[in-house]
């Protein structure tokens, strides 16, 4: 806060400025001024908060001063100092908005307590019109969040007339057309210092385009008025990226149609947010439409078995380097892929997940997987996408590998989950042995003690189950439940599988649906 002293004694002048510490006051000392000519010359630029002037000098008055400062300075604070102990003066000079008025023989803690009242009532003023453009603001926000959002008309009346006095409309009768834009800014990390930078972009937006603003979450959302090399799309262009250049920050936008009408303006704040959902998908940056998403049909939506295969290998390998290499490839195939769609984007992540959710209950053998069922998790359709998913997987891997780490022999544990994702290939005790290190002989005398089961056995016990599984939840040819558990030879599979479940394949297929 900046004070400026007026007097044409160089005595009384530059003993203000000494005797008494404004600093310590928390203002600003401007230069004094010998005038009030020069003072009025000085005061459009160096503009003070508070005028501590004379009230009688050569030229012109304090109180001519103060009329002209109030009029070019409405919220500035003037203060007179005299050496007259004049009532008329007094009048006068309150009638011109001085706000104070003292004698020069008033001691110095008199003038500092004169200097406070003027400084809180600025204060006052301050916090005030900070309220009252916070409510406002929110008054802004709420009518259109009922008209664009909710779609209630009764907000119109209210919302035309704030678009007329921001210049978004004409007072006349003829309505431009008008697009909903929604904007985000990044750039600045998370936290308060995002939404300043949210709170910045705004304010530049109103100031350069004819649109009314509102904070909505993480995004900006104006609606333009359309007007040729004022809001066109090259000029929103050019607006967006000198947002970007001055905040330095990475901007997205999704405009939606142009509507002539307030009751549309739903219609285009809809489809700028269908737009807005592919952030991430289209780039970083930069002004989309729809005709950006036209050709978009979605891609892929589950995990193929052979992923599935290699996410389990991961898992129970308790690698986490290897993990995050192939959970970070596998989301940015699905972010690169130019058909996916948000919706594609999101269940193939999901499917990610519930894949090592699954294989968790399998090891665990059959039971409740410890953590939650991933279904319900939404992700971001960004590159945070791949922290996001990193961690839930990264949960399953730890809940599986300290669920066996307690259990004396834990390699047993970890044999049976290896075992039961590679049923459909030629499981040798070798193969499974090697693979938890240890000798062949010594691993068969274990695994039948801990299990009950040879080796042997237990496979083609893990097989049948797989089999029943599958032929009870799908309608796929018994050589192929044959070959997914193991089995090249259909009729030895059909008798395996009879001699474990009392029917043939076909049998058990038919009374499960029976």
């Amino acid at each position: 806060m900046k004070i400026l002293i007026v007097d044409d004694e160089v005595i009384i002048r530059n003993g203000l400025c000494t005797v008494i510490d404004w600093k310590e006051l928390g203002l600003t000392l401007l230069p004094p001024a010998s005038s009030a000519e020069e003072a009025l010359a000085r005061i459009p630029v160096e503009k003070p908060n508070i005028l501590l002037t004379d009230i009688r000098m050569q030229g012109m008055d304090g109180i001519q001063l103060a009329r002209e400062v109030k009029r070019l300075l409405p919220d500035t604070e003037t203060v007179i100092l005299t050496g007259y102990d004049d009532f008329a003066y007094a009048q006068q000079a309150l009638r011109e908005g001085v706000t104070d008025y003292l004698l020069k023989t008033s001691r110095p803690e008199e003038i500092i307590k004169a200097a406070m009242k003027a400084k809180q009532r600025i204060m006052d003023k301050w916090e005030n019109a900070k309220q009252e453009t916070m409510q406002k603001a929110a008054l802004r926000s709420q009518l259109l969040d009922r008209l664009l959002i909710q779609g209630d008309e009764s907000s119109l009346a209210p919302v035309q007339a704030w678009f007329r006095k921001n210049g978004v409309q004409p007072n006349d009768s003829t309505l431009a057309p008008m697009r909903v834009l929604l904007l985000a800014a990044t750039g600045w990390g998370d936290g308060a210092l995002a939404g300043l930078l949210l709170g910045a972009a705004e304010n530049m937006l109103y100031e350069l385009l004819p649109a009314v603003t509102m904070l909505k979450a993480d995004r900006i959302v104006l609606v333009v008025r359309e007007e040729v090399r004022v809001s066109d799309r090259s000029s929103l262009e050019r607006a967006i990226n000198r947002v970007r250049q001055t905040l330095k920050c990475t901007v997205f936008a999704a405009l939606g149609r142009s509507v002539a009408s307030y009751g549309e303006l739903q219609a285009s704040y809809r489809e700028a947010g269908t737009v807005f959902a592919y952030r991430g998908l289209l780039g970083a940056e930069g002004l989309y439409t729809s005709e950006d998403i036209t050709d978009r049909c979605g891609g892929r939506t589950v995990c193929s078995q052979k992923e599935e295969s290699e996410l389990a290998a991961i898992l129970m390998s308790n690698n986490r380097a290897n993990l995050r290499h192939w959970v970070n490839r596998k989301v940015r195939e699905q972010l690169e892929d130019p058909a996916a769609t948000p919706s594609s984007v999101q269940a193939f992540l999901q499917s990610m997940v519930i894949a090592g959710h699954r294989w968790l209950e399998r090891s665990q053998g059959g039971g409740k997987p410890e953590a939650a069922p991933a279904a319900l998790h939404t992700f971001e359709v960004d590159s945070r996408a791949e922290d996001e998913v990193f961690k839930l997987l990264s949960s399953v891997m730890t809940a599986f590998h300290e669920a066996i780490a307690d259990k004396p022999f834990a390699y047993i544990q970890k044999s049976i989950a290896y075992i039961k994702e590679h049923l459909d290939q030629n499981l040798s005790l070798q193969q499974v042995a090697k693979f938890v290190h240890l000798n062949p002989n010594h691993f068969s005398e274990v695994f039948k003690r801990e299990t009950g089961l040879n080796y042997i056995e237990f496979v083609t016990q893990e097989r049948m189950r797989l089999a029943a599984e599958i032929l009870q939840e799908s309608q796929a040819k018994i050589s192929e439940v044959a070959g997914r558990v193991g089995y090249e030879d259909i009729k030895y599979f059909s008798q395996q599988f009879k001699k474990h479940t009392g029917q043939t394949p076909t049998e058990f297929r038919q009374s499960v649906k029976a």
